[in-house]
């Protein structure tokens, strides 16, 4: 017998995000309750997480925690079946799944919490590997997997690859029609190995690319995504662009860096900010300043004049350690 005759799928959530942040908890509730909408209307018996519910390892506060358990118990309500992945920011150790943040999920009957590879039918769902059980994943005979991995070559991010380290590698999938996965948050494909992108944007990294929410997908057919209409949406602009386009460029609960391109004060930039932000309901509009060269007479050397932001990111990138994880730091960088 098959796991589903249709299923919905969604991943990295990361319930307790920027602190334990309200907005963003009321935005990962107001996502599962168009997740579990949108299934149901499809006609989805079966829903799988792919890992990365809670963001915070370590410590979840008690608002986040209050959230999980209304949220597992809606998706609990909506499908006859659950399988929830444990993906790496669900584990307290990174090297090893005996201690995780959603345990209580097993209050729920017909939630299967995913902590060891499950097969079922000609389906393996399997949760962040440690150790070596990469090297089992040849073995597998299964028509669908759905996992929370890392897989080398794809983008950690709308800019960075993931590195090769010599280990799990997308041809191990041989045997496989598709394979599902989270972890990364943007969707993209090679070959049968798909990351079928996080719920909805969660920062800058994020900017521009609104092409994430669910898949759904039926039994031996073709996978279909959804993105949430109202998902929060991340912009890098230009002042002049926003001050030529703002209807076209601007929308509710949108998240904007704006460059400081032209001739004004930073008081009137200022100005401008003010009677936007409330005008198109604007979560963020931060202004930075342009970068400028300056030309010495003296010593003929350019000078520019970076932002913060842009500093810190730089000097992240430029950390060459086998210590430090760069991604991870960026991470708690945006975060902040």
């Amino acid at each position: 017998m098959n796991l589903f005759k249709k299923v919905a799928c969604f991943t990295d959530i990361h319930f307790g995000l920027k602190s334990g942040s309200r907005t963003h908890n009321q935005d990962c509730e107001n996502f599962v309750s168009w997740f579990c909408d949108t299934a149901q209307a499809q006609g989805c018996e079966t829903a799988i997480f792919l890992g990365d519910w809670h963001h915070n390892r370590s410590t979840t506060d008690v608002s986040t925690m209050n959230y999980t358990v209304s949220n597992l118990e809606k998706l609990s309500q909506s499908f006859e079946k659950v399988y929830f992945i444990l993906g790496n920011h669900d584990l307290f150790y990174k090297d090893k799944r005996e201690i995780n943040s959603v345990e209580f999920m097993r209050l729920f009957p017909n939630i299967v919490p995913i902590r060891e590879l499950y097969t079922e039918g000609d389906v393996t769902i399997m949760p962040w590997l440690i150790g070596d059980e990469w090297t089992t994943v040849k073995q597998l005979k299964s028509r669908y997997i759905f996992g929370h991995l890392e897989l080398p070559h794809f983008y950690m991010n709308a800019m960075v690859q993931m590195p090769d380290h010599g280990q799990l590698q997308t041809g191990h999938f041989q045997n496989q029609e598709l394979v599902f996965t989270g972890h990364f948050h943007k969707r993209q494909q090679k070959g049968n190995v798909v990351y079928i992108g996080n719920a909805f944007p969660h920062n800058y990294a994020d900017a521009g690319d609104d092409d994430r929410g669910m898949m759904i997908m039926d039994w031996g057919g073709k996978p279909e995504y959804h993105s949430w209409p109202e998902q929060p949406i991340y912009r890098t602009y230009k002042l002049s662009q926003i001050i030529d386009r703002p209807d076209e460029l601007l929308r509710e609960k949108m998240h904007c860096r704006v460059t400081i391109d032209l001739p004004i004060t930073f008081e009137e930039a200022n100005f401008i900010k003010e009677q936007f932000m409330p005008q198109y309901n604007l979560r963020e509009l931060m202004l930075i300043p342009e970068k400028v060269e300056v030309e010495s007479a003296v010593n003929p050397i350019d000078i520019t004049f970076e932002s913060v932001d842009t500093i810190v990111m730089n000097q992240i990138n430029n950390i060459d350690s086998d210590t430090y994880d760069k991604k991870l730091l960026l991470d708690i960088y945006n975060d902040l």
